[in-house]
């Protein structure tokens, strides 16, 4: 291996691609081919959509599965659902994307954020019981980067406060904390499969729960506000068609019978890389607490402190990256700080609230820390090759630690 940064003219550590995403073959064609030629497109019609709502509902040990057009739509049926009223808070992290808290807008109600856990990303629970106020009615946590959050924590907060919590696992599927799979602990999960994601079928997503009632508000939200033995014409509640649609569906249940085996490669080839970056100075890989009993690293999270490992955290990304190894320096802003939430752009919805709510007074310093100093973060495709790719990763860090001094000279060089 060169000793000279690929970034300084060397010779890179990597060459050839990472496993490409998404994988796909016959299964999938088939059942495609299937579906376009039967003419059922549509899920009132069509087969795919129900077997895959019924599979993915038995895969999480819960009674019912509702496919949706996508991961955003199923959080804002999960709160309508719930009951959720005009400015009714929800308590959210600010390290997530978007729609964890524009979801919680569109449903006419509050986010409010709560901080998260300097090393495992997740929501602080801590943090989750000192936002709780007369108007708190959900908590929202996110299982980030497919690393579940403090369940049992969580759960029992919920419980004191009489709260209902809605998971968004939307990097967790196959995810499992001691023996309950992502999404099957709170009254709701909810799953996205949009193109990135570990299970995907381009655009789509799904509730699931074991509650009878919920299930049956999520049906009617989610299918123009029919109810089971009611007309066609006679809707219930508002609503809108969000159902999901049978081509996706199709993929979805070929995609499903590769989820297991992807998710193991996937486990097994992030602990081994956490491992690895662990022995480098300044490098903290997403803590995984015991309670993870399976991590499905749709994203591998970890920090650079740049006074630990001798070089700034940009430098160092933009050394891998001409290594030949894909990073991602994370989100660059809290939610809250986020130009909608701080300009209160949020078109019709909460016309009261906006006139004092104030999210520029908002301090989380941990998800600050991530976001401005010290956070990236690899996809889940680079997990689903063999060791020695993740040894590759691995040695491009040693080599760029090892050459830390001509990285920042090189640095020093580019902002003078």
């Amino acid at each position: 291996m060169s000793q000279s940064l690929a970034i300084l003219g060397g010779q890179p550590v990597r060459t050839r691609p990472f496993t490409s995403w998404p994988i796909f073959g016959e299964p999938e064609e088939q059942r495609l081919l299937r579906t376009l030629r039967s003419g059922k497109w549509g899920k009132l019609h069509g087969l795919e959509v129900a077997e895959f709502e019924q599979r993915f509902a038995a895969m999480h040990g819960v009674k019912h599965g509702i496919g949706v057009v996508n991961g955003t739509v199923s959080l804002r049926i999960a709160l309508m659902a719930a009951g959720i009223q005009a400015e009714d808070e929800v308590i959210v992290p600010p390290y997530t994307f978007l729609a964890t808290a524009t979801a919680v807008v569109e449903a006419n109600a509050v986010p409010v954020f709560a901080d998260i856990d300097l090393e495992t990303f997740n929501l602080d629970p801590k943090a989750v019981e000192a936002a709780i106020t007369p108007r708190t009615r959900v908590i929202m946590p996110v299982h980030m980067a497919g690393q579940v959050a403090d369940m049992d924590a969580i759960m029992a907060i919920a419980k004191r406060h009489k709260l209902v919590v809605i998971e968004d696992a939307a990097h967790a599927h196959a995810a499992i904390y001691r023996k309950s799979p992502a999404g099957s602990i709170g009254q709701m999960g909810s799953f996205s499969f949009q193109s990135s994601k570990n299970l995907t079928s381009g655009e789509g997503g799904i509730i699931i729960t074991s509650d009878d009632t919920l299930a049956e508000a999520c049906r009617s939200i989610h299918n123009c506000g029919r109810i089971a033995g009611g007309l066609w014409y006679e809707h219930h509640v508002i609503s809108a068609n969000y159902r999901l649609g049978e081509f996706q569906g199709a993929i979805l249940n070929g995609q499903l019978d590769r989820l297991e085996a992807q998710t193991q490669t996937r486990d097994r080839n992030g602990q081994y890389l956490a491992a690895r970056l662990s022995r480098l100075p300044g490098i903290h890989p997403q803590k995984r607490p015991a309670d993870c009993t399976r991590h499905s690293y749709h994203l591998f999270l970890f920090r650079i402190d740049a006074a630990a490992f001798g070089a700034p955290r940009q430098a160092v990304l933009k050394a891998l990256e001409a290594e030949g190894i894909p990073v991602c320096g994370g989100y660059a802003l809290p939610l809250y700080r986020q130009p909608l939430f701080l300009n209160r752009a949020f078109g019709p919805y909460l016309p009261n609230a906006s006139q004092t709510l104030d999210y520029g007074k908002v301090s989380c310093p941990n998800c600050e820390k991530i976001c401005r100093e010290q956070g990236a973060w690899f996809e889940q495709s680079l997990f689903l090759g063999s060791q020695t790719d993740m040894d590759d990763i691995a040695n491009a860090f040693e080599k760029v630690y090892q050459q830390r001094e001509a990285l920042n000279r090189w640095a020093k060089e580019k902002t003078a």
